[in-house]
């Protein structure tokens, strides 16, 4: 089966670290430069906010989730090894929260975003990626606290071993997903699974810690 042929990948590596460590490193840019567009967004939509309020809100933010059955084991020359797993990753998102009138409490939020993780290779890019889609609603019990619930969907899942190992497609897959928040910090957990070309199975469940700016600000 692929999974054993992937578990036999050797790779040269001088040092090793977490593979968050990695995709923070990668994605770091990108944060930094989602957060500074969301800034100058928040302050110029808040300008025409006090002229008018909007039920549509821009959402722009940040995560890192662990979990899942392992999708490859990484052997390295130095004798240390390391795990790529379904459910891991870091991501970034954008989309829009959409507010009820006379249900000030109940909030519809809808995202796109990209998922990644990679391991401590220094001579080999291998990674998973994929395309989130979240789609949840809110309640919120006051200004700061609040639960919810949806769906998520991930697209275009692909592992790639960086021409050491058999690259691996999978399909795409749907599950339920769930948040607990405190002001824009959320704690989140996804039920899902993944199904490679081979109709080999893999929970992709994740937990995970959220970091979401609602521009402008509730």
């Amino acid at each position: 089966m692929i999974a054993s042929r992937i578990k036999n990948l050797k790779v040269k590596a001088n040092k090793i670290s977490t593979s968050i460590h990695f995709s923070m490193k990668i994605l770091k840019p990108f944060f930094i430069i989602i957060f500074l567009i969301a800034a100058s967004i928040q302050t110029t939509l808040a300008q025409e906010m006090v002229k008018k309020s909007s039920p549509v809100r821009f959402i722009v933010g940040a995560g890192l989730e662990l979990g899942g059955d392992k999708v490859a084991d990484v052997y390295f020359t130095n004798g240390n090894t390391q795990s790529v797993n379904a459910g891991q990753g870091g991501s970034i998102a954008v989309g829009g929260q959409l507010e009820f009138p006379g249900l000030e409490k109940l909030l519809l939020r809808t995202t796109v975003g990209f998922k990644y993780v990679t391991t401590a290779a220094d001579n080999v890019h291998i990674r998973l990626t994929r395309i989130p889609v979240h789609v949840t609603t809110h309640w919120m019990f006051n200004d700061k606290w609040g639960v919810g619930a949806g769906l998520a969907s991930h697209r275009n899942i692909k592992f790639k071993a960086d021409g050491i190992g058999e690259d691996i497609n999978f399909k795409g897959a749907t599950g339920p997903r769930f948040e607990i928040a405190y002001k824009g910090i959320s704690l989140s957990y996804t039920s899902m699974k993944y199904q490679d070309n081979y109709d080999e199975i893999y929970s992709a469940n994740a937990v995970g810690l959220w970091y979401m700016l609602t521009i402008p600000n509730r």
